[in-house]
């Protein structure tokens, strides 16, 4: 059975909203991340890993709305689950962001695989969707080079 258009467009915007959500728990880890560092790898932190999600995150959000702003949707609004307890430390914050960014990234490759940004016809849709994957695809190889030099 194929979905009308409003489904499609709902659909998709379903599944960049479940993309912002696990970027929105990215920041919060990379946050709860920072509080627990000295203020020269805390700076390091937000150079390389908090800014370029706090990017993509707002991106995938302006796409969002852009996106159902053009096909008469609503937008709604995101929620982030609480990065964890202080326990989990630093390098522990900083692996499950760099987790939660993955995911976004798997969530939005897939979705850019399907045929449902192209059947929707949605060029700012699709420009929006890369320029998120292009920022959080950085973000595995900075953490793992950021946590290496943890504790030197």
């Amino acid at each position: 059975m194929a979905l009308s258009a409003v489904e499609a467009r709902r659909q998709l915007l379903d599944t960049v909203a479940e993309a912002i959500e696990e970027i929105g728990f990215a920041l919060a880890s990379l946050s709860a991340a920072y509080e627990q560092l000295d203020d020269d790898t805390a700076e390091r932190l937000e150079e390389e890993l908090f800014r370029p999600v706090q990017v993509a995150y707002g991106r995938a959000q302006r796409t969002h709305a852009d996106f159902a702003g053009r096909h008469g949707l609503a937008s709604g609004t995101f929620e982030s689950r609480p990065p964890g307890l202080p326990s989990t430390r630093a390098k522990g914050f900083i692996d499950n962001a760099v987790e939660a960014a993955g995911q976004a990234d798997r969530t939005l490759a897939s979705l850019q695989d399907s045929p449902l940004p192209v059947d929707v016809g949605d060029v700012e849709l699709r420009a929006g969707l890369s320029e998120v994957r292009a920022l959080l695809g950085g973000v595995a190889p900075r953490a793992r080079e950021l946590v290496r030099r943890l504790g030197r």
